[in-house]
């Protein structure tokens, strides 16, 4: 049995090397930035993506999301539309299409993961956040999808 224990414990670094499953974790500062402005993944990988905020500012006033989107989409346009749903967390019903995956808004210290398949087509996926504002001052990055 502690062989079979062994021979799994080092299997599964390597299975997380090749594709299966990636864990990111990422936070937001209330400068309006994510820890991280690239992550870069394999083709169709399974993502679990943890967003903590960081911030002591009422979520009424500093919240943040992570929206991921698809190659095609006009971010600013996109961003825009957002900013009329707050009761949406600030998505606009008629733009989800455009998502791939995303997170709640989410206050102070609250945090929120999610699992998603990474594209299966290369490239460079913007990610945002969609708290009025907050794209517009830097809060953004790239999902790299590469082999």
């Amino acid at each position: 049995m502690k062989h079979i224990f062994i021979m799994l414990a080092w299997l599964s670094p390597v299975l997380s090397l090749h594709g299966q499953t990636k864990s990111v974790e990422l936070e937001g500062y209330d400068r309006m930035r994510y820890s991280k402005e690239e992550i870069t993944v394999a083709p169709g990988t399974s993502v679990e993506l943890t967003m903590k905020t960081i911030s002591d500012i009422p979520k009424s006033q500093m919240a943040h999301n992570w929206v991921l989107l698809k190659k095609d989409t006009d971010v600013d346009a996109f961003v825009n539309l957002c900013d009329q749903y707050k009761d949406n967390d600030y998505i606009a019903p008629a733009l989800t299409s455009k998502i791939l995956a995303h997170t709640g808004m989410l206050g102070g210290g609250e945090q929120e993961t999610i699992t998603f398949k990474a594209p299966s087509e290369p490239g460079r996926y913007t990610y945002v956040c969609t708290f009025p504002g907050h794209y517009m001052a830097g809060m953004k990055g790239t999902l790299i999808v590469q082999e």
